[in-house]
């Protein structure tokens, strides 16, 4: 049964109301307050009771067939609300708005809609990830995104050049979860991350026209920026539709004061996670986050995807680490201390929106409690920045709440005896009524001999005295007692003296627990009027997290201080790779990278699996540590500024857009060519290998000579493309070094060591034998390698009898006609076992 199905006029006024309020959130599954639960009606309850395993039952709503419903808790909606989160779907939340126990319609309406990038309290939300919500501006010339975490409160935003590849690969560098587009954004841009990045995305074009969050943007004359912000923020408040004042002032993003990753880049150096799984263990974040807080882990990752261009920043970030190496005593003590800080941004975040409990409020309070000490320490250490300690806040919440207060904030037990005196006489009267109770019931034992006389309470009949029928002869109307309830095995009384003090004690009860509701209301809007200083508080101790942690990592690894040089050399003595060297179970075996003024490439030979791909991500890894303020994994190391950094590492298709790898390939490639300065970094890994030799061969060498004449830019460039190696005689700036190899009695071992100059020989057999390839294949190949390798064999070679040779003449000419075509100098050993595979198969169909 659909809703536009339905006759109105017959429905329930409560139907009614449902369908009035759905109207205003097509888009979302409306949760609809009933009671104890949560109901879903019509085509959302189809909806949810598949993607929540949920049974679909009815309601009869005044038409002749029930409509379809299903439900969940309300105490316990969270996990069925995540769940629809997780999978894209907005969900609106309709709360009762008035009492329920009142006569006539209960008005309902709806609090907020829950999307991605607007959780705010979840177990789903990842504490050591920011959760982005963005906003997609166009101009027509330019976008504008701006980004916000509302669990957070940080808010950025940037202007980008009208191309649409830079636009989609900034928006899957920040990870945004939901984005909220303008309507001249271009629908191939809509659709491409809608489907192959599953963001959710809504169209609208409205801006804020409301003054109460216009701090956020205070001062900003770029009207473009200001109405990008103002477009994210229409629909922040038109979906949390609570107070959002922890939301700071905005960060305009200036590209020229950080090192450039493009998401390529992050993905190809694994920095925040793997390449393979997508998994955080095992990439850069995974072995420097060693933080005690939530806050400094999402810090620390934002580092990591960001690091500083300024050298003056840069050197800031060493001096206290070196500090904090040197006072290893007070180094420790300030990490212990850091265990009991909670996670202040996102518990800002509720104290704002007002969606906390008094366990939050406990959690700020063990916070500050901890803060002198610390504050105590960094003093010491001479940090440059002053910590506030917030005191007076301190002390209104150590004596306004209870540290075992109840999660909920309605059923009393919040505020602490001593706060509030009228609190205390209300506690102290309900207290002493339901002494009262006990001394009645043994009295009434007393005075009427029964001795199972009980006096018992529900919420329907409020107190009584319980006789069982066996007893209940003994009654005498002396004794004042009115019938009230009769059960099958007794009855239940009341009388003038009990129904006197069941008023009293009700009373009194719901009272202390509505006036405890508004003292923690009272103290949560005071605590509110501290969030700035409580994030202030925030970005000082994450900051020192990071470095702490940075420092640690240090420490159990033996990094060291790099110099930051003006001139274009780098010297990077004994260089190791930071994961690989944490992970292998073998010894791992450093590397010099040393590229003077003079020297603007090396070109890397030399087998596979030998460490050229490591011996380059080395070198992107430590001036990433390097620059985003971090000692790195060498004996010494002396590098320049880097503005960008490119990289081409891997081979494989891009199955979401449906490009090969050659076309993935050349894009980055150009990428890396068009936006690299002097001052940038490229790697590229066996660049060209995607297409034919000839055309890769021809491809790599062009872009050599590219980046050598145009660019000038530090490249590490790895190839099999021996040929390419001639280049050190032809370009200047161009020098062969090698990663070296060991044959003895035909196998190979991996020296793992980068050498001067160019490889003698390909190992493609060698590593082709290690992963166990049938002997029968392994032989071949080298008979045919021995073939190309040295012509004069040719014609004794190819009369093997293992191919079977004994055929008609002129297929016995065919196949050498194929062979002459053959130029044995100018194919890889791989090419070489094609071309068998293919002889074989010729001869086979013979």
């Amino acid at each position: 049964m659909k809703r536009n199905e339905v006759d109105r006029n017959k429905l329930s006024p409560m139907m009614v109301q449902y369908l009035d309020i759905k109207l205003n959130y097509e888009d979302a599954i409306l949760f609809f307050r009933i009671g104890d639960f949560y109901e879903m009606f019509f085509e959302d309850a189809e909806l949810a009771s598949r993607e929540l395993e949920l049974t679909l039952t009815g309601k009869s709503c005044g038409l002749e067939s029930r409509v379809p419903m299903c439900g969940v808790p309300h105490h316990a909606y969270l996990p069925y609300l995540e769940k629809l989160v997780e999978k894209g779907y907005k969900v609106a939340i309709c709360e009762q708005l008035t009492d329920p126990n009142q006569k006539g319609m209960v008005e309902r309406g709806v609090i907020q809609v829950v999307t991605k990038g607007t959780l705010m309290e979840s177990s789903s939300l990842d504490e050591k990830s920011n959760n982005y919500i963005g906003s997609i501006y166009d101009f027509s010339h330019c976008y504008a995104i701006s980004y916000a975490d509302i669990s957070t409160g940080e808010v950025n935003t940037e202007l980008i050049n009208y191309d649409t590849e830079k636009l989609i690969n900034e928006i899957i560098r920040l990870d945004i979860k939901e984005l909220i587009v303008n309507d001249l954004v271009d629908r191939k841009i809509i659709n491409t991350l809608r489907e192959n990045y599953s963001i959710l995305i809504t169209i609208s074009s409205s801006l804020l026209d409301d003054d109460t969050y216009s701090y956020i943007y205070d001062g900003i004359t770029d009207v473009r920026v200001v109405n990008s912000i103002k477009h994210l923020l229409y629909y922040l408040t038109d979906t949390k539709k609570g107070n959002l004042t922890h939301l700071q002032k905005v960060n305009i993003i200036d590209k020229n004061k950080y090192l450039e990753l493009d998401v390529h880049s992050k993905r190809n150096l694994e920095l925040v996670e793997t390449l393979r799984l997508k998994e955080r263990t095992y990439s850069l974040l995974w072995l420097l986050d060693k933080t005690k807080t939530a806050m400094g882990s999402r810090l620390l990752k934002r580092w990591i995807e960001n690091p500083l261009v300024d050298k003056k920043q840069i050197e800031r970030r060493y001096d206290f680490i070196s500090k904090l190496l040197t006072e290893f005593i007070l180094k420790e003590e300030l990490r212990e201390l850091l265990n009991n800080v909670y996670d202040l941004e996102r518990l800002s975040g509720r104290i704002s929106y007002g969606n906390l409990n008094a366990r939050d409020l406990i959690q700020l309070k063990n916070s500050l409690s901890t803060l002198p000490h610390i504050k105590r320490i960094l003093e010491e250490l001479e940090y440059d920045r002053t910590l506030e300690v917030l005191d007076d806040l301190y002390e209104l919440l150590d004596k306004s709440i209870n540290e075992d207060a109840p999660v909920t904030i309605k059923e009393g037990n919040i505020i602490k005896k001593g706060y509030s005196k009228e609190l205390d006489e209300l506690k102290s009267l309900s207290s002493g009524g339901k002494d009262f109770i006990l001394k009645l019931e043994q009295e009434e034992r007393e005075r009427t001999g029964i001795k199972n006389l009980k006096v018992g309470f529900n919420k329907v009949f409020g107190y009584y005295i319980e006789i069982s029928n066996g007893q209940k002869d003994l009654i005498k109307d002396e004794y004042n007692y009115t019938r009230k309830q009769t059960l099958s095995n007794c009855e239940r009384y009341v009388t003038p003296k009990l129904k006197e003090k069941e008023d009293l004690i009700l009373n009194s009860d719901e009272k202390s627990i509505q006036l405890e509701y508004e003292l923690f209301i009272q103290i949560r809007d005071i605590v509110r009027g501290y969030i700035p200083k409580i994030q202030n508080i925030s970005n000082i101790i994450s900051e020192v997290d990071v470095l702490l942690s940075l420092a640690v990592v240090s420490e159990s690894n033996n990094y060291v201080r790099p110099t930051i040089v003006n001139d274009r050399c780098i010297y990077i003595k004994d260089a190791r790779h930071p994961v690989v060297e944490k992970v292998a179970n073998f010894t791992y075996v450093p590397n010099d990278i040393m590229m003077d003024n003079k020297t603007n490439i090396l070109l890397i030979t030399g087998p596979n699996m030998s460490g050229k791909s490591t011996f380059m991500r080395t070198l992107a890894l430590t001036i990433i540590m390097a620059q985003m303020g971090s000692f790195v994994p060498c004996k010494e190391c002396k590098i320049p500024i880097f503005d960008k950094i490119f990289t081409r590492i891997g081979a494989s298709d891009d199955l979401v857009s449906g490009e090969s790898t050659f076309m993935v390939e050349m894009k980055e490639a150009n990428n890396a060519v068009s936006n690299a300065t002097e001052n940038s970094l490229i790697l590229f890994d066996e660049l060209g290998r995607g297409t034919a030799t000839y055309d890769g061969m021809s491809l790599a060498r062009s872009i050599l000579e590219y980046v050598h004449n145009k660019v000038k830019c530090k490249t590490l460039f790895s190839t099999h493309y021996h040929e390419l190696t001639i280049l050190e005689q032809e370009l200047r700036n161009l020098k062969n070094v090698h990663v070296s190899a060991l044959e003895e009695n035909g196998t190979i071992t991996f020296l793992h060591k980068v050498k001067m100059g160019p490889v003698d020989r390909s190992y493609g057999i060698h590593v082709a034998s290690l992963v166990g390839l049938p002997k029968e294949i392994i032989d071949r190949a080298t008979e045919i390698l021995d073939i190309y390798e040295n012509p004069k064999n040719k014609k004794e070679v190819y009369k093997q009898t293992s191919l079977n040779l004994d055929m008609a003449e002129e297929k016995h000419d065919v196949i050498k006609e194929k062979l002459k075509e053959v130029d044995i100098l100018k194919i890889t050993p791989l090419e070489a076992l094609n071309i068998l595979d293919e002889l074989k198969k010729e001869i086979n169909e013979n």
